[in-house]
């Protein structure tokens, strides 16, 4: 994934303050790779990847379980499914593993970005490809440099990660230092980590405080991204604030998210909270 590792974000969790930032239990904890997984070069849109979906839903269609978020506007009301691994509204969190648990989506591509890493860590799907494409050119323009410090994360990559937790610290701690093999977002293709040009504070709590951090958070929406674990809501999504790690909705449901002041897709999506694992 890349030839030098990233300082583990997790090393950071165990304390929150106001003064001195947040330390970030994640969802997110890149490994050293050496190769790309074998992988097909197909572009689907996510339109025609849901095409046979069954069951696609819109944010009004909520779970019973848990109050729903007011409906959403008409620019959001096409739905995609919440739970097929290929839908760029797919909900992975610690309640809702991938289906099946070693996915591996079948358009990964390097995106024409500044990158960080290389191998498989610097690919998505061609959908966020395209979208990234967009925004880190925009951003550009800005004159913010942004990177994409960690993309696709595989499943075998994941379980070495996780095992590799276990082994060193137990599994209770590993679950606070490493997503469980089969509940990252980065193995679905939606998901990637930014940093900067110079690596200032990658991932860590002092990025929030970072151009690249700000601008993303400003103006990812834009081009349908939203940052997937927002400030103080780690009840609901299970993971600390990580202004590093941006997950592709699709433009119209970006948009309604922000216009509405809506942060988790959890909430987007009338799902219930998913602070642990069950």
């Amino acid at each position: 994934m890349q030839s030098r590792p990233l300082p583990s974000r997790r090393a950071f969790a165990g304390f929150l303050t106001a003064g001195a930032g947040l330390a970030a239990l994640t969802a997110c904890t890149p490994e050293s790779s050496t190769a790309s997984p074998e992988v097909s070069t197909a572009t689907p849109s996510p339109s025609t990847a849901m095409a046979s979906e069954p069951a696609a839903v819109t944010p009004a269609a909520a779970a019973s379980s848990t109050p729903a978020s007011p409906p959403p506007s008409s620019a959001a009301a096409t739905g995609f499914s919440l739970t097929d691994p290929a839908s760029p509204w797919v909900v992975v969190n610690k309640h809702r593993p991938l289906n099946p648990p070693n996915y591996v989506p079948a358009d990964l591509v390097q995106p024409a970005v500044r990158l960080a890493v290389s191998g498989e860590a610097s690919m998505v799907n061609s959908t966020t490809a395209a979208a990234a494409e967009k925004m880190f050119g925009a951003a550009a323009a800005e004159g913010v440099v942004m990177t994409l410090a960690s993309g696709y994360r595989s499943y075998t990559t994941q379980i070495a990660t996780y095992n590799g937790h276990v082994a060193g610290s137990g599994q209770a701690a590993a679950d606070r230092a490493s997503a469980r093999p089969g509940f990252s977002e980065h193995q679905t293709g939606w998901a990637f980590d930014i940093a900067d040009g110079g690596g200032a504070c990658s991932f860590q709590p002092c990025f929030a405080d970072q151009p690249a951090a700000i601008w993303a958070k400003a103006n990812a929406y834009k081009y349908g991204f939203v940052v997937r674990y927002p400030w103080m809501f780690h009840d609901t999504t299970g993971y600390f604030y990580e202004s590093w790690h941006l997950r592709y909705i699709g433009v119209d449901a970006a948009t309604d998210m922000a216009t509405r002041g809506i942060s988790t897709l959890e909430e987007y999506f009338g799902l219930e909270a998913a602070p642990d694992y069950l």
